[in-house]
């Protein structure tokens, strides 16, 4: 092609624009360039350009199309030197402007600002105690101890002791005025068990930040306040005593130190004159700001406030912390806040670092940067624009996303606020059946959602870390971005390379104790997340806050895909500063939460705290998928209404919410603008019941793909009851053997030629509920006989399988199941090396290609099958499994070609009273309530005979019947299981709807200012993973377990972990075989590192810690499962 470079570049950035176009184009003017160049070599230009852009930086390039039209292709810097067009301006006009949209949109920053000041000045007042001090020394014997009372808890003592019942006016004066050491000599132990419950606001708030700028209250006996109201904030403060995580008695010398915490022998932060001044100045601008602060109080918008100052608190803290001592600082105080943590060139590990007062003061200057930052945070992140893939029309049969971008346009249009303004809340419902191309359509919508609906910046939030690789590379593929405008973060960096496969990194590991050094806010603030994501970081303003390059990528991409684990950080984190990036990053990003009904239980309402967050920071929120139920849409709704209103509040913009619903027929857009949250929700749910009536319309006269029939096992149950269970085994083999006449069955009715070979293939996937039966079966169908005429490939998929096998796994999956042949042509899952040589071999007649998956295949795979068989969960996973037959091929169906069994496993080991449809599920026993437990779990008592006949489609998962009977149906279970945990507003009395574990309680009472909403209702609440590693070693494959200084130890035996050798026999009907010896030493050459490097970076394997006496077998084919 043949582009135009012109540059507008002002500055040191002309010469450098000038060094990268000099390179690769032609000068044909001052500013302008010509050339002939490739779409590859295009984009190594931009790359280039992108490394050295500053706010100086402004080129256009343009392609010449033909000799009549010219098509701009991007612009790289500052936009506003070109029209939309890539023209230049004739002329300009100019006027000053200082930070006007700051200020107007900000009018609560100068509280936000004598806030945070105030806090930091005091955050750390109480390691002026002996105690402290005491274990700073370097031979202390108390280094390693945890303080009897932590210092948090002695500085809001302190500032209890300097209030001293007081009016905000009257300790703010004092402050003022600098009469300050009278009142704290007074200080007592006892009398103040609740330091922060007789405060006035200003204090209140300030004591608040004070003591959980490391970690939030949190009582060991935390399920004692479910039920429990806080309606006010003073009420909830005055709860919080020493015993919510600030004291420490597990230490035999709890009763001998617990004095010198409340001793001050070398004097107290308020002697020092630097202090003093600091204090004395933001005391003053605390005391002009308190009629801002009551209006706060009084609508409710001192929630964001509050939350804004601990923010910038603890990144205040964070960075100051990780500076070496003020060389400049004089002053005569003898305390210190921390010390080093490793030797240096003037100091050693151990020694004292910086002088109390110092890091006082120096973490409220970091502070206060950080706050005047924020509006930066939310308006300056860069966004992709000029995508191509977005500009252009959809396929024919994906024109459903265009007309739901026009809609939204439509909609913008009508609204001014909308049109005008980037502060409207928007809520929007993608509801487009598997493989209509949600993931594509999301962004084309967000795009148009932006402020000039030419940019695109968003969060794709997903529920699974392979997940998350696969979509980031097809984002890039599809979209046109690069990985200079999306980053895909993920887990661990040895997935990293193993999806990169030709980069090498060196994985590092942290094992530290902060506490030691005096200073938990030296955290990282990502754990060992790795963001692939290339492009040079604006040095100004991040760079002095955030020191890690990973940290200030994962605000500055454009788009980020992630898991939602971390995003989930920013509502969830108890202790530390873990939510700190996910929160700036949500400030400047729109939020899309792909396969939002994957979650169920707890998780839903941990995943409303995230939306709630999204809504009070002003961003717009989208949930995806095809089969969201209506309550979960209905209280996601309030929860982001919830925070919309906050952020409005603050903001002084409009309430009124912009709500979309869109699946492939249709597109509605609608305003919900009434304040009253009863009436709010009562439109909204009048706006989605419509939808859903024309969803389930069309979806009725929708071609067939899928058919259902059940699997009976009536035989096992009887015979199973008979015999009491005494045999777990037989039942299992008789199941398991239902299964395989399944599979022959569904086979032969949807089984095709190979071209080649001519004999009859199909692929099919059968679901298990969990690992250990998935590997059972998949065990029982390679050893057991099948009929004379047939063969099988069968491959185990679960997550207990080693890192690099499972990468193999997926990379053969991917490149096969993805199947989008159209009727007649020849497919190329037949063009497969591993497939043909499979065929080649056969003798049979017909070959049978099984994975035997659990859940992890249900979402985000892109695999295509031609039958399934389920052991059902829940209906939601019988929907989701479905998807994947015929995912992309324009086939119709008359036979059926998914089977579902009668009954699942569970169900036939145990008696009719114990929960069956549960982990994963929806079924529980609940001694409150037995709504939650099945009368029966025989399925085709549980599911309507139209679902199996008619066609299996999201109809019954979409839509709920007016009168709910969950005793007797599973989509009515899951409907009543989703109401009670989001929506229990719309049937139950307010005065049920309090307690720290309900979703009501965090929206519209105190318990955020704990932790208790998240001990309660944790999100991905389970047993802590061990993590493996499998590596060569005298000629065989051992299990090590790294210690914390990383160094391996074989623990075999420690786990009772023992190795399965399958014979050639039945490894010749395995799927895929896997040589991991060969693999490590391919990696080994490749990357120049020894196999055992290799394998302690790519051979992890994690899987949950039960204790006791389990056993568990390992084999490459199988994976790793407990041992019978």
């Amino acid at each position: 092609m043949m582009v135009i470079f012109v540059s507008q570049c002002e500055k040191k950035a002309l010469n450098k624009t000038r060094r990268v176009l000099d390179i690769f184009a032609n000068r044909i003017g001052d500013r302008t360039w010509q050339t002939v160049i490739t779409n590859e070599g295009l984009n190594a230009v931009k790359k280039l350009l992108k490394k050295t852009a500053s706010k100086n930086t402004a080129v256009a390039c343009h392609w010449l199309r033909s000799r009549s039209r010219m098509e701009l292709v991007w612009i790289i810097g500052n936009r506003s030197k070109f029209n939309s067009q890539g023209i230049t301006p004739v002329s300009t006009t100019s006027r000053t402007i200082v930070n006007t949209q700051w200020e107007n949109d900000w009018h609560y920053l100068p509280l936000i600002k004598s806030i945070t000041a105030l806090a930091a000045l005091f955050h750390d007042f109480g390691k002026a105690s002996m105690c402290f001090q005491e274990k700073l020394q370097p031979d202390s014997k108390n280094k390693l101890l945890g303080d009897p009372l932590r210092h948090e808890w002695v500085s809001t003592l302190l500032l209890n002791a300097l209030v001293d019942n007081a009016t905000d006016e009257q300790w703010l004066t004092r402050l003022m005025n600098g009469q300050m050491d009278d009142c704290l000599r007074n200080i007592q132990i006892k009398g103040q068990n609740s330091p922060l419950g007789n405060l006035p606001p200003a204090a209140s708030l300030i004591a608040w930040l004070v003591v959980t700028h490391h970690k939030l209250p949190l009582v060991s006996d935390y399920g004692s306040w479910r039920n429990e109201s806080a309606e006010n904030y003073s009420l909830l403060l005055s709860q919080l005593s020493q015993e919510w995580g600030y004291e420490n008695k597990s230490t035999s010398t709890f009763e001998e130190r617990l004095p010198q915490c409340l001793k001050f022998p070398y004097g107290l932060p308020s002697q020092s004159k630097p202090w003093l001044k600091q204090i004395k100045k933001w005391a003053t601008r605390m005391h002009s700001c308190l009629p801002l602060l009551n209006k706060a109080m009084s609508d409710g918008s001192w929630r964001p406030i509050l939350l804004y100052s601990r923010l910038a608190l603890m990144l205040g803290d964070h960075h100051y912390s990780s500076c070496d001592a003020n060389k400049l600082w004089r002053s005569d105080m003898k305390l210190f806040a921390n010390t080093y943590r490793e030797d240096g060139n003037e100091h050693r590990k151990g020694e004292p670092k910086q002088k109390l007062d110092e890091h006082l003061v120096g973490v409220a200057e970091s502070a206060l940067k950080i706050t005047h930052l924020l509006p930066a945070f939310e308006s300056e992140p860069p966004y992709a624009y000029d995508i191509k893939s977005l500009k252009k029309k959809s396929p024919p049969s994906f024109l459903w996303q265009d007309k739901a971008v026009e809609k939204i346009k439509i909609w913008r249009q009508k609204l001014p606020v909308a049109l005008h303004s980037k502060n409207y809340g928007f809520f929007a419902v993608n509801m487009a059946s598997t493989g209509c191309g949600k993931t594509f359509a999301n962004a084309k919508m967000m795009r148009a959602l932006s402020e000039d609906g030419e940019r695109l910046r968003y969060i794709l939030a997903l529920g699974l870390r392979t997940l998350t690789l696969q979509t980031g590379d097809e984002y890039r593929e599809r979209i046109g971005l690069d990985n200079s405008e999306l980053a895909v973060l993920i887990g661990s960096r040895a997935v990293l390379e193993l999806h990169q496969k030709n980069t090498m990194m060196q994985k590092q590991q942290e094992y530290s104790s902060y506490a030691q050094f005096g200073s938990e806010s030296l955290e990282s603030l990502l754990d060992d997340e790795v963001v692939d994501y290339e492009c040079a970081i604006p040095e100004e303003g991040l760079n002095t806050i955030l020191s890690q390059e990973r940290d200030r990528k994962f605000l500055y991409a454009p788009v980020l895909v992630c898991t939602i684990d971390h995003m989930m950080s920013l509502s969830e984190c108890k202790r530390g500063g873990r939510y700190i990036l996910p929160y700036l990053r949500l400030m400047s990003s729109d939020l899309v939460i792909d396969e939002i009904d994957d979650f169920d239980g707890e998780d839903l309402i941990a995943i409303g705290r995230l939306i709630h967050f999204a809504g009070m920071l002003g961003r717009k929120v989208m949930i995806s998928s095809a089969t969201i139920p209506p309550d979960l849409a209905q209280g996601y709704f309030n929860v982001y209404r919830e925070g919309w209103r906050l952020f409005a509040k603050t903001r002084q913009v409009s309430a009124n919410i912009g709500c979309a619903w869109i699946d492939e027929f249709n597109t509605k857009v609608e305003t919900i603008s009434d304040f009253d949250t009863v009436e709010a929700i009562h439109h909204y749910q009048s706006h989605h019941n419509a939808f859903i009536g024309k969803r389930i319309n069309k979806l009725k006269d929708a071609p067939i793909k899928r058919k259902a029939e059940i699997i009976s096992c009536d035989c096992i149950k009887e015979e199973g009851g008979k015999k009491i269970r005494q045999d777990k085994q037989l039942i299992e083999g008789a199941y398991f053997k239902r299964i395989q006449h399944a599979i022959i069955g569904l086979h032969l009715r949807h089984c095709y030629l190979d071209p080649v070979t001519e004999k009859m293939v199909s692929f099919g996937v059968v679901r298990m509920a969990n690992i250990n039966p998935c590997v059972s079966l998949t065990t029982y169908l390679v050893m057991n006989d099948w009929p004379a005429d047939f063969d099988i490939r069968v491959m185990a998929y679960h997550s207990q399988q080693v890192l690099l096998v499972r990468n193999e796994q997926e990379k053969h999956l991917d490149c096969v199941l993805k199947r989008n042949e159209k009727r007649g042509e020849v497919a190329e899952v037949f063009k497969n090396s591993v497939i043909r040589d499979h065929l080649d071999r056969c003798l049979a007649k017909h070959m049978v290609f099984i994975l035997v998956a659990t859940p992890v295949e249900e979402i985000g795979r892109d695999h295509d099958f031609d039958w399934a068989v389920v052991e059902p969960s829940s209906l939601r996973s019988i929907i989701q499994l479905s998807g994947r037959v015929l995912r992309h091929r324009d086939k119709q169906t008359n036979t059926p070609n998914i089977a579902l069994m009668q009954y699942n496993l569970r169900a036939l080991k145990n008696t009719d009273h114990v929960p069956a449809y549960q982990r994963p599920g929806y079924e529980q026993y609940n001694p409150v309530d037995s709504n939650y437990m099945l009368a029966t779990h025989d399925i085709t008592q549980l599911i309507d005979n139209e679902f199996i006949t008619s066609g299996i489609s999201a109809k019954p998962r979409i839509s709920s019947k007016p009168c709910l009977n969950p005793k007797h149906s599973f989509a009515d279970l899951e409907h009543y299981s989703i109401s009670k945990l989001l929506t229990r507003y719309k049937t139950e009395p307010i005065k049920n709807l309090v307690g720290p574990e309900t979703m009501q309680g965090w929206l519209t009472q105190c318990w955020w200012l704990t932790a208790l909403p998240q001990q309660l209702n944790p999100f991905r609440h389970g047993i802590d993973q061990v993590k493996l590693f499998l590596i060569p070693q005298n000629d065989n494959l051992v299990f090590v377990e790294k210690d914390e200084k990383g160094h391996p130890h074989v623990v075999e035996n420690i786990y009772n972990i023992s190795k399965l050798e399958l014979e050639e026999a039945l490894l010749s009907k395995c799927w895929l075989s896997v040589n991991y010896k060969q693999l490590i030493r391919g990696y080994a050459d490749e990357q120049n590192l020894s196999e055992r490097a290799v394998a302690l970076k790519y051979g992890e394997l994690s899987f949950p810690n039960y204790g006791g006496d389990k056993r568990y077998q390992y084999s490459l084919q199988f994976g790793l499962t407990e041992a019978l």
